[in-house]
């Protein structure tokens, strides 16, 4: 049965996630859907069961754990007066909000809603939470992290996750009688003191020494069996304390947030926390009961709108009293209106203290399930929605278009560089030594203010809108410049500019080989992966040092380059390296025997045909002597070693056919 059941929620999980990431949707709408579907409620494929709950639970302790792990006490500190002004603004208000809601309810509403003063507490904190999973990836992808509505967002979210902590010490001491509710809160605010002020004081020195003991055996599985271990063992400390599981998981991450081993944690725990995550918002979507909700539909619509609303109007009436526009408060409030991930963790934990009605917590959480449902619409149009109420946001917009314009309008075969990070900074500096003019394009304000006033010719402005490109003189620029790290962006980029000045050449920096021929089959004139030229560097300064003339480095150099790095693409795979579900995307090599009586041997390459499964043959080894490039019409020996080059399934593939060759 449980075999059964577990091969049920995967099953349902995948399909759901497929569905979900075809619509370009984040896959946590995808469980929470397939949770509401083959949940005991709906078609009651699942049962409802207390393991799959406990199981379940296990999502938040990694949760928890992460966002520990990025809890970062600088960041906290250039923060401030977001976090602690208007984060902690928004977070009070739209609990003491539904507080006095509620006692509204319980006085005049009673007969059909009775909500209790523990109630309306546990309600408010989980409808004052928004989506930072959903929020901070669709403003990643749309290039918003770093403008000025973007660092609002973040600030806010980021006091709403270090809320949680409190909120879930606080919330089960509500539970309570309310005679004994005083000194229950003040014990277990005590215990938590305690608790945490021990784990704080000495917890960094031991994780610290305990983990550099753990990684000097250089075991990989061993690291990973450590991390679960710090992580439950302390969210099992924290619980029988009377406290939570997820408070321990987020010391727990905190004090590893300070160790050297931080990134490494992170990408350790990466699946347990998404694969359990997922299972604990299946189980979310599995409380709902469709018919409470179909019997319930006015209030439930009342539900949604009203607490969103309210957050709406709240957010962008504290982000005005904070000195944004009102452009940007609108583009602030909109992703934060919604409900998120961690106001599930509280009904949940609401529902199981019996503090909420249960008509209460089926209204509630159907309007958070369609809450968060619209959170991708609301930021996809908010620039729209900006733009409709804002009256100052056109003027806003056409003095950026101006500011642009006016850098621009008297430059002449310039340059325009999309991105004003470091690279792009090392890039001006260049050109501005040799004469030629450049307008710098980028979304960092900070950054921006400081370089302008500098004398560098930069603006604010986002190289990947078609007017901003025209603003910056697109027609009539030398080149353009893509210097930061973005393919998705960069594509767009290039396709505006290729648009409005068809022989514009367009240089754009990459990481690595990934997106390359991507990039050059959209229109890129040159792509440069930062890992290829410092490859190039690396070997052109050792082969100097070891004599080489000048002329025939630079020679090599010139060949890497003008066949786009064919020679660098591609490596010998490691234990070392990216594990395979991060590193899918890049090419390997792989060396592969002929071994005696392969049915390889005896037939040329353009026989077996290995390209037309993704695969390129860079070199053949024959008697100790390797042989490059060999052409379509060599003969494998046995003996011979053939080196590959391809993504790892056409390697596999291409393996395949070697080996069955007939």
């Amino acid at each position: 049965m449980a075999l059964e059941l577990t091969l049920l929620l995967l099953a349902a999980s995948v399909l759901g996630v497929v569905v979900f990431r075809l619509l370009n949707l984040p896959p946590m709408l995808g469980y929470l859907v397939v949770g509401i579907i083959i949940g005991p409620q709906a078609l009651g494929i699942v049962p409802d069961t207390r393991e799959a709950r406990y199981l379940a639970e296990f999502g938040v302790v990694f949760l928890m754990f992460s966002i520990g792990l990025e809890f970062s006490l600088p960041k906290l500190r250039s923060m401030r007066r977001i976090v602690f002004g208007l984060g902690m603004a928004q977070v009070v208000l739209t609990i003491a909000a539904v507080m006095g809601a509620g006692y509204v309810m319980h006085q005049f509403l009673s007969r059909w809603f009775d909500i209790t003063l523990a109630g309306a507490f546990a309600l408010g904190a989980a409808l004052a939470m928004s989506s930072t999973a959903i929020v901070m990836k669709l403003l990643a992808e749309r290039l918003e992290l770093e403008t000025e509505h973007g660092r609002r967002i973040v600030g806010v979210l980021l006091f709403q996750d270090l809320a949680v902590v409190p909120l879930l010490v606080i919330v089960p001491a509500l539970a309570t009688q309310p005679d004994h509710l005083p000194t229950a809160l003040g014990w277990a605010l005590v215990k938590a003191m305690a608790i945490l002020g021990l784990l704080l004081l000495g917890g960094q020195w031991l994780l610290r020494r305990w983990f550099h003991l753990v990684a000097k055996r250089r075991s990989h599985e061993l690291f990973i069996l450590n991390v679960l271990l710090v992580t439950l063992g302390l969210a099992y400390i924290t619980e029988h304390a009377g406290l939570s599981l997820a408070l321990g998981a987020f010391v727990a991450g905190m004090l590893i947030s300070e160790t050297e081993y931080r990134h490494q944690v992170e990408e350790d725990i990466k699946p347990f926390r998404d694969v359990l995550l997922g299972l604990f918002f299946i189980t979310i979507g599995m409380l709902l009961n469709l018919q409470v909700v179909v019997g319930q539909a006015g209030w439930v619509l009342l539900a949604l709108l009203l607490p969103t609303a309210f957050k709406l109007l709240l957010v962008i009436g504290l982000a005005r009293l904070f000195g944004s526009s009102a452009g940007t408060a609108i583009r602030t409030a909109l992703p934060l209106a919604t409900a998120g991930e961690f106001g599930f963790v509280l009904l949940n934990q609401a529902g199981g203290l019996q503090i909420l009605a249960p008509e209460v917590l089926q209204v509630v959480l159907a309007a958070m399930l369609l809450s968060m449902l619209a959170t991708p619409f609301l930021i996809q149009y908010s620039e729209r929605i900006a733009l409709r109420f804002a009256k100052n946001e056109w003027m806003a917009r056409s003095l950026e278009l101006t500011q642009v314009a006016t850098r621009s309008m008297a430059a002449e075969r310039h340059v325009i560089i999309c991105g004003y990070g470091r690279s792009g900074q090392h890039l001006a500096r260049m050109l501005s030594q040799e004469g030629i003019a450049y307008v710098a394009l980028d979304l960092d304000p900070d950054r921006v203010r400081e370089a302008a006033a500098a004398g560098d010719s930069v603006v604010y402005g986002d190289a990947a809108r078609k007017e901003m490109l025209i603003a910056a003189g697109v027609a009539r620029a030398a080149a353009l410049v893509v210097s930061y790290n973005d393919a998705h962006s960069a594509l767009k980029v290039i396709h505006f500019a290729h648009e409005l000045a068809p022989q514009l050449p367009i240089i754009v920096r990459t990481q690595d080989d990934t997106d390359l021929d991507r990039l050059l089959a959209a229109g890129a004139t040159e792509v440069v992966p930062e890992i290829f030229e410092g490859s190039l560097m690396l070997g052109s300064h050792a082969l100097v040092l070891l004599g080489v003339p000048v002329t025939r480095v630079i020679k090599r150099v010139r060949e890497a380059r003008d066949s786009r790095y064919r020679l660098l693409r591609g490596y010998f795979h490691g234990a070392d390296d990216a594990s395979d579900f991060d590193d899918a995307g890049h090419e390997r090599l792989h060396s592969i025997s002929i071994g005696t009586g392969s049915p390889a041997a005896g037939r040329a390459l353009s026989e077996l045909n290995l390209q037309g499964v993704g695969a390129v043959v860079t070199a053949i080894r024959r008697r100790g002597i390797r042989g490059a490039d060999p052409t379509d019409d060599t003969v494998l020996l046995e003996g011979d070693v053939v080196v590959l080059r391809g993504l790892p399934e056409a390697l596999e593939r291409a393996e395949e056919r070697l080996s069955l060759a007939s």
